[in-house]
């Protein structure tokens, strides 16, 4: 969205950022191939913790094997909360929620693909942008069903489990999707309210390349919502943001471009053309009501190369992965002042973290120092 400035150091991306990454005290962030969730404790080496979403399909495993390198062994979370139920956010949900016999929480408005009881809007491949966005009339959209674990989250916007944090309604991307804020020093977990790379483009997405962007276009079913959405959260000045996609921003670089984003929205963040301009879908309590009648997608010749470049992708990330477990402590101890990782010496729940440096060069304050 905006040029790096030259006096300073390049931004994070894929190479030089770890699959779990130090995100704030008591917050970490695992990658999940082209996604994020998140291990968040009360307090940031004691008490219980909660999972924010639940991954790609298959990532029960990792996501449990992360859950005890982080808290140790046969770690178990209060709760599950989530920001919304797409399938790359809901992957590993039923299996996750069955295996720790936890609560899930959602908005009332979201509850219906996490119970079985609706499919989400159709995904629209016009919006353009690159071959994710071609490709997502082949995403999954069938509900997820938790059954009796599914929980509103609470009306006073507290957070189970997480005092010091409130959710925020986000809708747009979704109907009942939302955010959670700690106001204690501003920590942002936006789901895909906003994004941190271009989320359309398989190349931006392989690459990582940390910027603010509007939510997944393929995916948002009602821009009007979205607009306001991203509005509110600029308004909150997050001085550190963890998305669903992309790696976690901080500091001015965030504030300017989130308020970039809020101010200029139409310009930024809307496609040109959609199934969801101008109306977007309906939906309530029950599911999804109605939604607008499709449109010609005129880049349907070019699906075919999209998949190809989507496969090339996957294996490329793959390969990356295979390799990244001996990578991945070099990059730590390069990195560490300018990306959200955990100290050098692992993944141990009980060292605490250390304290970020801002990319102006001024140490991040912590919650003590606020």
């Amino acid at each position: 969205m905006s040029n790096q400035p030259a006096h300073l150091p390049a931004r994070p991306n894929r190479a030089t950022t770890p699959e779990l990454q130090f995100v704030a005290p008591g917050v970490w962030a695992l990658r999940n191939v082209f996604v994020n969730l998140f291990f968040v404790r009360q307090a940031p080496s004691t008490g219980p913790w909660v999972l924010v979403d639940a991954g790609l399909p298959g990532a029960a495993g990792k996501i449990r094997q992360t859950a005890e390198a982080l808290f140790g062994p046969a770690a178990r979370p209060a709760a599950i909360l989530m920001t919304h139920g797409h399938f790359d956010h809901a992957g590993a949900l039923e299996t996750l929620a069955a295996h720790w016999d936890v609560p899930v929480y959602a908005h009332p408005l979201e509850l219906p693909y996490l119970t079985g009881r609706s499919a989400y809007p159709p995904p629209d491949p016009t919006v353009g942008g690159g071959a994710l966005a071609w490709l997502s009339g082949l995403y999954p959209k069938h509900p997820y069903n938790v059954g009796n674990r599914a929980h509103e989250l609470p009306a006073d916007g507290t957070v189970p489990e997480l005092p010091d944090w409130r959710w925020i309604f986000t809708p747009g991307h979704t109907p009942g999707h939302v955010a959670f804020f700690r106001e204690s020093d501003g920590v942002l977990l936006a789901g895909d309210a906003f994004v941190t790379t271009q989320q359309e483009s398989s190349l931006a997405v392989w690459e990582q390349r940390q910027e603010v962007h509007g939510p997944p276009k393929y995916f948002t079913c009602d821009w009007d919502a979205a607009r306001r959405s991203v509005e509110r959260l600029a308004r909150l000045q997050p001085r550190v943001a963890a998305t669903g996609h992309g790696i976690p921003m901080r500091g001015q670089a965030l504030l300017q471009e989130l308020t970039e984003l809020a101010q200029h929205f139409q310009e930024l963040a809307v496609p040109a053309q959609g199934r969801y301009l101008p109306d977007p879908a309906i939906a309530d309590e029950t599911g999804v009501r109605a939604v607008p009648p499709p449109v010609r997608n005129p880049r349907t010749p070019w699906l075919l190369g999209g998949l190809a470049a989507t496969i090339g992708l996957g294996i490329g990330i793959w390969l990356k992965q295979r390799d990244g477990a001996r990578k991945r402590y070099k990059h730590r101890g390069r990195n560490r002042r300018h990306h959200f990782d955990q100290p050098a010496t692992g993944y141990a729940a009980d060292i605490d973290p250390f304290t970020p440096v801002d990319e102006t060069g001024d140490w991040f304050p912590g919650p003590q120092h606020l």
